[in-house]
C-alpha cells in the first residue's frame, strides 16, 4: 500500500509534524482492534488532509468513508468557524468507537456522522460542499463522483484516496477493484470540469479542483 520503501516513508514521517495525542491513540487502537487497519489514513496522509483543508478554508465537508473517524478529524481542523463535516459509513459495527473518537476530539458539534448506504445518503443532502473526500469501496467511485460532482463549489475541491491501489494500476491484468481505480482515473483525467493532480502519496491521492459546472 506505501508507494514509497519504508526508509523513505519514516524519513518524510520524521519531517512532517507529528501526530497529536488523540490521533497517535486512534492510530494505535485501530492497529490493536479493528480489521484492516491499513484502511486508516495515517500520520503522514493525515497531515496532508489536514494541510489541504487548512488551504481551502472549506464551509462545508463531505466525507465518503468515515472508517475510526481518523481522516475526518484531520479534514475538520480546516473548517471556518461555524463549518461542517458530513462523514458516511455503511460499518455499524465501529459507530461507538467513531463517536467516542469524534468526541474526545471535541468536534460533536462539527462533524455529523451518519451510518448508512452512501450511495442512497448522498441522494438526500441538498447541501454544497467546498471540499470533498472519498475513500470507500472502490467498484463505486466513479457513481460517488458523479453524485457528488453537482453538490461541489465551483473552484471547490475533490480527494479521491488509494488511486494507485498499491502500484496494482500498472497490471496488465487488473482485477475488478484495480479495474474500477483506473476507470476512476481515467475519467477524472478525461473531464474538462476539472483541473487534476495525482499524488503519490501512500496508496495515491487524486486532487481534484472543480473549474466549471
Amino acid at each position: 500500500m506505501e508507494i514509497l520503501e519504508p526508509s523513505l516513508l519514516q524519513y518524510a514521517e520524521e519531517h512532517t509534524s507529528p501526530e497529536d495525542q488523540l490521533l497517535y491513540s486512534i492510530n494505535r487502537d485501530t492497529h490493536a482492534k479493528v480489521m484492516m487497519p491499513r484502511m486508516l489514513s495515517g500520520h503522514l496522509q493525515g497531515k496532508v488532509l489536514a494541510m489541504i483543508s487548512h488551504m481551502v478554508k472549506p464551509k462545508s465537508i463531505l466525507e465518503i468513508g468515515t472508517y475510526t473517524g481518523y481522516s475526518a478529524i484531520c479534514l475538520a481542523a480546516g473548517l471556518q468557524d461555524g463549518g461542517k463535516l458530513i462523514t458516511l459509513d455503511i460499518n455499524e459495527e465501529l459507530e461507538s468507537m467513531v463517536r467516542n473518537n469524534i468526541q474526545h476530539a471535541g468536534l460533536t458539534d462539527k462533524i455529523d456522522y451518519r451510518i448508512g448506504n452512501a450511495l442512497e445518503i448522498i441522494k438526500t443532502i441538498n447541501e454544497t460542499f467546498d471540499l470533498v473526500f472519498i475513500d470507500a469501496d472502490k467498484e463505486n467511485y466513479n457513481k460517488y463522483y458523479d453524485l457528488v460532482f453537482d453538490k461541489v463549489t465551483l473552484g471547490g475541491f475533490l480527494l479521491a484516496d488509494n488511486v494507485l491501489w498499491s502500484g496494482k494500476v500498472l497490471d496488465a491484468k487488473p482485477d475488478k477493484d484495480t479495474r474500477a481505480i483506473k476507470a476512476f482515473n481515467k475519467k477524472v483525467q478525461d473531464d474538462p470540469r476539472v483541473e487534476n493532480v495525482l499524488l503519490p502519496i501512500r496508496d495515491g491521492i487524486m486532487l481534484v479542483r472543480k473549474t466549471s459546472l
